[in-house]
């Protein structure tokens, strides 16, 4: 059946703003219509859940395709409310008791609806709510028949996922399609009573839980499963890979015993579950049980034998077993040495003694062959010692000056970490770096070498996987200039990389409180606060334009409880974990004396699968 879709008499030109918000005619179905060139299906919602919670009604709002959603309300004065309630209790009732004389067991439907009429009826009689008739349709729009039919298939499902019993407008297809559009009518007339808090509850402005990349999937959420909802109870996951994210990177904060290493730790594990490499830096060496629990790497600087030679260039291997590295690998790797020297010495050097340190370092790579030629880069690398002897050789005051300064890592006690070539290779899908048991002197370069390594791994064009790098207890790097420059450049550049920095930290102060640590925050997409103390509210409010509400809840929660924030949407939520990642996540020294070791869980090795870089050739022709 085709309709005209505005009445004027033949001949007459049709009004201007009529046209343009008007079709040009309506092909009326059982179940359609067509409205100029495209399809549309209406729906109308007759059955709902018995509970519902605020913003339940946002999955139709976040719908991928065109969703038309009208609510049409109408209030019910109080005494035709009181008479109704009333009227609908008496048949409750007497239903109930025909149940009891017959002997029949008791419908738990009918029970529950007793009870709920009983409970709304002392709330309208208290003036605790009000009534109200609430029509909810639905108009799903496609741009073909057959696409019409899988939109209907997709919110049909996603209805259904909601409690919602959505039915086609059968017969009265052009009554649906008009009581969505913006006129204020119900044509279709299918009502239902709703009380004042479900009918708040009703209103789509604002949902407690993140909107899902597509409601209508029925794969599993994508991302990492960070606990439950605490206004909903529903799961939250978010995925800081996912496509449309400005960064990858995260930042947590909470006051001490809130739960942040903990939290770090659980997203670690279920990121390696999807493939992603991860390096961390550990400065207390919390993570000596996951780590082997999943086939991880650990290396312990600090220890008699372990080292990292400063000289190393970034050689990597390609799956055909050809050897790369960057064009400028040579004069990156010089212009880090000095960086290197300058922790060392506790201070940078004078413009004398830099110019010196600058000709001994070419002069030490040309001592071992190694120069500007790409195939020389292959050699074994100089050492610290190697330098230390071409500036006593140097001939002038300053190179031998530099010398004397850098005896205590040569022959001296700190000679540990620099005495002999790299013993450590730190590749696989999890390399943890403990620096607990580095000196305190040695703290600041153990840490710069630690950093120079994650980042000639992160920046390894070879490797195109997602990695993570989680720096826990991120206020000792930030103490050290070193490492609050990494930091920087990290949150800067790790996305060029696909890759995603996490700080976790629990001293508000160092990260605020400077330059480097506020642009660490400002540049993490994904940024979760957890318990705070009241001497850091205020700070933490203000940088994060909290709520009053969201203030009070981050005084209060309890340990594991926080908000995440996602750029626009924020939810509060608490971590769980299985007693498997429990045990292997867990640093409360009460409950580590109660483990045992036949609980450690296995996992399956996760290693990466490098891919072929586009670098220069290290290898002879």
């Amino acid at each position: 059946m085709r309709h005209r879709s505005h009445h004027r008499r033949p001949g007459q030109p049709a009004s201007p703003a009529a046209a343009a918000f008007t079709p040009d005619a309506l092909s009326v179905g059982a179940r359609h219509l067509e409205v100029g060139g495209e399809w549309v299906a209406s729906f109308a919602v007759i059955g709902y859940p018995r509970e519902v919670h605020p913003g339940w009604l946002a999955p139709l709002l976040t719908y991928p395709g065109r969703l038309d959603v009208s609510v049409h309300v109408e209030p019910i004065d109080p005494a035709t409310a009181a008479t109704r309630l009333k009227k609908q209790l008496a048949k409750l009732e007497a239903g109930r008791r025909h149940t009891a004389e017959h002997g029949r067991l008791f419908d738990p439907h009918v029970e529950a609806a007793t009870e709920d009429a009983y409970d709304l009826s002392s709330r309208v009689a208290r003036g605790e709510g009000k009534l109200f008739r609430v029509g909810l349709y639905l108009t799903i729009h496609a741009t073909s028949q057959s696409a019409l039919a899988e939109e209907v298939a997709a919110l049909r499902s996603l209805c259904a996922s909601l409690l919602l019993d959505a039915k086609h407008t059968t017969y009265r297809s052009l009554q649906g399609w008009v009581s969505t559009l913006p006129l204020g009518l119900d044509l279709i007339g299918m009502r239902r009573t709703f009380d004042t808090a479900a009918l708040s509850a009703a209103f789509p402005f604002t949902s407690p839980d993140l909107p899902a990349p597509d409601p209508t999937s029925v794969a599993a959420p994508a991302g990492v499963l960070y606990g439950y909802n605490i206004g909903s109870q529903g799961l939250v996951h978010w995925d800081r890979f996912g496509t449309g994210m400005h960064n990858h990177n995260a930042v947590i904060l909470g006051r001490s015993g809130a739960g942040k290493s903990y939290l770090v730790k659980l997203e670690l594990l279920r990121s390696l579950y999807r493939g992603i490499e991860v390096a961390v830096v550990d400065p207390e060496y919390e993570y000596a049980r996951l780590a082997p629990a999943v086939g991880g790497t650990t290396v312990h600087l600090g220890v008699p034998g372990v080292r990292l030679n400063p000289f190393d260039l970034p050689i990597h291997t390609r799956p055909d077993g050809r050897r790369t590295a960057p064009k400028d690998a040579l004069v990156r790797r010089s212009l880090f040495l000095h960086t290197v020297i300058e922790v060392l010495l506790g201070g940078g050097p004078s413009p004398a003694e830099r110019a010196a340190l600058d000709r001994a370092i070419a002069a030490t790579y040309q001592s071992v062959g190694i120069t500007t030629d790409p195939r020389t880069w292959t050699r074994p690398s100089p050492e610290l010692r190697t330098l230390r002897d071409q500036l006593a050789s140097s001939g002038d005051t300053a190179g031998r000056e530099l010398a004397a300064r850098l005896h205590p890592f040569v022959e001296g006690a700190f000679k540990q970490l620099f005495d002999g070539p790299s013993t450590v290779q730190p590749e696989g899908h999890l390399v943890v770096f403990s620096l607990r048991d580095l000196p305190d002197q040695l703290k600041a370069i153990g840490t710069l070498l630690t950093l120079d390594v994650i980042w000639r791994r992160v920046s390894n064009p070879a490797i195109r996987r997602p990695r993570m790098v989680a720096v826990d207890e991120a206020w000792l790097l930030l103490q050290d200039k070193a490492g609050a420059e990494f930091l920087f450049r990290s949150a800067k550049a790790f996305r060029k990389y696909w890759a995603g920095l996490t700080v976790a930290t629990q001293d508000v102060d160092d990260v605020l409180g400077t330059d480097l640590g506020k642009a660490v925050v400002a540049n993490a997409a994904t940024q979760i606060l957890l318990r705070q103390a009241p001497q850091a509210i205020d700070e933490i409010a203000r940088t994060f334009t909290l709520s009053a509400g969201e203030r009070q809840f981050l005084l209060a929660a309890d340990r594991g409880q926080g908000l995440l924030s996602t750029g626009t949407q924020r939810v509060a939520f608490q971590s769980m974990a299985s007693p498997t990642e429990h045990y292997l996540v867990t640093s409360d020294p009460a409950e580590l004396a109660e483990q045992d070791d036949d609980h450690a869980a296995a996992f399956v090795d996760l290693g990466p699968q490098p891919i072929e870089g586009e670098e220069i050739s290290l290898d002879a022709p």
